[in-house]
């Protein structure tokens, strides 16, 4: 407000700041009076000054009059140091509210944008001495940074830019740089990259201008098929775990959770495991599959497998045995009645056994599977709350029951 005047005494000349000016007059229910008279001419408002251009940066707006507001914005690899608005001030002396920021190669910081510009402290001029800045490019997950030098020159020897596949200092290095040969294109295979620049107390130079751009990084090796088991993970991109897990009766050789890494070709953390049939086990739990080493496919070696299968006290077990795949001449399957082979014998079974029911007089049961002939076969063994069978297919099931 320039004033608010009332009485008999004449306000002293005006002058307003800008092209519009508001006038209210008020008067009430009592004294009148000769009320007033003024007069008014246009006069010229000066500008703002012309706003100063940053190196590095670019400026939008071209009107300087009150209220008017110019915009910065830096090249790609400078930061904005100030402020990127300014209004032009109403007054008798024209002027912007903040002066008009710089544009600045910073010492270090980090970018994640999918591509961009990382530039030496000070590019294009001489950067500083005794400087030490770390960048990391932080990218998704899944991508990796190409990376091109446009501009080199430092110090041979002494000063010096280093890129780690990584985000860490331990991190494995890609390149050190120095001197005035441009360094070739790099790709590196994390989604985080370091780059750090060292320059000592002597001789400074321009300094490095880079660019990077991100790339998508190739899946790991799908898993699947996974004979004998089942793969759970969400995805195969670097980072990512998966779990398996083996089908009843079988027993998982190798890890269990599997990482994707980093590299340039990517590979899982560790060999992919297995799920393979164990000779012999102790069986503790109320259901389940023991299966012929191999199977399905047909056992090969010569070997001896004893399993041992225990339900809760108080509970017996039903075996109820149809046919077994097995070759007659020296392949068998021997049950006692207990945990130890003096126990009392339930029968002895090979390939030409008729279908049989047995029970056991505890709550544990011997199997022992014996080999010996030159030809193969395959035979299962599943146990469930409720029958014990063996299969036309070689299956032996068995069941905890009440004594």
């Amino acid at each position: 407000m320039l004033g608010s005047f009332s009485g008999t005494t004449v306000p002293a000349l005006l002058n307003s700041t800008s092209n519009q000016l508001y006038l209210h007059f008020y008067s009430d229910i009592s004294v009148s009076a000769a009320g007033f008279h003024l007069e008014y001419k246009t006069v010229g408002l000066s500008s703002c000054p012309e706003p100063a251009v940053p190196s590095n940066g670019v400026k939008t707006g071209e009107r300087y009059l009150v209220n008017d507001v110019v915009s910065f914005q830096c090249e790609p690899g400078y930061a904005l140091q100030g402020h990127a608005h300014i209004s032009c001030m109403p007054g008798t002396v024209r002027r912007w509210n903040y002066p008009p920021p710089l544009c600045i190669a910073q010492c270090g910081g980090t970018v994640e944008e999918m591509e961009g510009v990382i530039l030496s402290p000070g590019f294009p001029g001489n950067y500083p001495s005794n400087m030490d800045c770390s960048w990391k490019i932080a990218l998704p997950v899944g991508f990796g940074a190409h990376i091109q030098f446009l501009n080199f020159s430092t110090e041979p020897n002494h000063d010096f830019i280093e890129i780690r596949n990584g985000p860490y200092e331990t991190s494995r290095m890609m390149g050190r740089f120095s001197g005035s040969e441009l360094p070739g294109s790099l790709l590196s295979t994390s989604h985080e990259t370091t780059l750090y620049f060292h320059s000592d107390h002597s001789q400074n130079r321009p300094g490095f201008k880079l660019e990077y751009q991100a790339y998508e990084l190739q899946e790991c090796p799908d898993p699947e098929p996974f004979a004998n088991g089942i793969v759970r993970g969400a995805g195969y991109n670097v980072g990512q775990s998966v779990t398996f897990e083996c089908l009843p009766g079988y027993q998982l050789t190798g890890h269990p959770v599997l990482t994707c890494q980093h590299g340039t070709n990517r590979n899982w953390d560790h060999p992919l495991p297995r799920c393979e049939v164990p000779c012999g086990g102790n069986i503790t739990s109320s259901n389940g599959t023991v299966y012929s080493p191999g199977f399905p496919s047909p056992y090969s070696s010569s070997q001896d497998c004893v399993w041992l299968i225990t339900v809760p006290i108080g509970h017996g077990i039903r075996l109820n045995l149809s046919l077994l795949q097995t070759e007659p001449s020296g392949d068998f399957i021997t049950v006692w009645d207990g945990a130890q082979q003096t126990a009392p014998q339930l029968g002895v079974f090979s390939r030409s056994l008729a279908k049989k029911t047995l029970h056991s007089s505890s709550n544990q049961i011997l199997l022992k599977f014996h080999r010996d002939a030159a030809m193969g076969g395959i035979f299962a063994i599943a146990f469930s709350e409720h029958y014990i069978y063996l299969s036309e297919l070689g299956k032996l099931d068995f069941i905890p029951g009440s004594i």
